[in-house]
């Protein structure tokens, strides 16, 4: 009998129930689109690149300005299990948010296996914290940020809630985050240790815990949205219901929201468009 390493998944099985990349073999294909749309997004918009807000190699931002900044504030955080991929390929999902009077940031951080998870948390917050501490240079009416993120991004998003920002730094207020949207999480990192991929995440089964949001609580109360879509694996769905699940005693607005036919990388192939579910609710909660 094989053993099962998290919950009734044996290794193999749980390989599997993580593979994105395997469950959408295109998904190399709709990087490439992503970073292109995002060019031309990028010449389209007022933008601030490369700002930097650490010393890490990665520790960068772009702001996307609007034509007449005063209003809201949002910060974006990519995916790619904490291993792949660049702010520069999501511009293009910006633009909308631009367009409706928002400042938004495309956030970056340095990858795994260069650094652990646990210091790409902490990368993030540093990079809100310096979107607070900088927001009125920039021409932002409420300096307090509402925050997205897509896959291991969504993870992010959750732990920048979780997070006590007055303990962080004494010149951040306890309700730092506006709003937080999550799209195709990963909020449970229990099964991360026992998977190939952790080969560059690195966690062990005690930071994988400590380093979950599905087993912490938010540091303040926020509205949340939890995007799935429902042609994702189904351990990203059971995820993302889960989470929602254990949030929603704790704070005050939290919604899950599945998108019929949408897998893990289509779910924010859409996300160009002002008329894009996401996008709608992430602009619903700036007005």
């Amino acid at each position: 009998m094989t053993a099962t390493v998290y919950r009734n998944f044996d290794k193999d099985g749980l390989a599997a129930a993580y593979d994105n990349r395997g469950h959408v073999p295109e998904c190399e294909g709709m990087f490439a689109d992503w970073a292109a749309r995002s060019r031309v997004a990028r010449d389209r918009m007022t933008s601030r690149l490369d700002l930097r807000f650490g010393d890490g190699p990665q520790e960068t931002l772009d702001l996307h300005l609007p034509a007449a900044p005063g209003g809201a504030v949002h910060a974006f955080i990519h995916g790619g299990y904490w291993r792949a991929l660049d702010k520069g390929e999501f511009s293009y999902l910006c633009e909308p948010l631009v367009d409706a009077g928002v400042i938004v940031a495309n956030v970056n951080y340095d990858l795994c296996p260069a650094v652990s998870v646990e210091t790409i948390v902490g990368q993030t917050r540093a990079a809100l914290a310096w979107l607070y501490r900088n927001a009125e240079d920039f021409g932002a009416g409420d300096p307090r940020v509402h925050v997205s993120g897509h896959s291991a991004g969504g993870h992010l998003a959750a732990m920048m809630l979780a997070t006590d920002w007055p303990a962080y730094g004494a010149d951040l207020p306890a309700d730092m985050i506006r709003s937080v949207t999550t799209i195709s999480g990963v909020f449970d990192l229990d099964p991360i240790p026992h998977l190939p991929t952790n080969e560059d995440i690195r966690l062990d089964a005690d930071m994988a815990h400590r380093m979950s949001p599905q087993f912490l609580d938010p540091a303040h109360d926020a509205p949340m949205t939890v995007f799935a879509g429902g042609g994702e694996l189904t351990e990203f769905v059971r995820q993302s219901k889960d989470f929602a699940d254990a949030w929603s005693g704790k704070l005050s607005a939290v919604e899950y929201v599945e998108l019929a036919g949408l897998n893990h990388f289509s779910i924010v192939d859409g996300m160009d468009r002002p008329d894009d579910p996401i996008v709608r609710r992430m602009i619903a909660y700036m007005e």
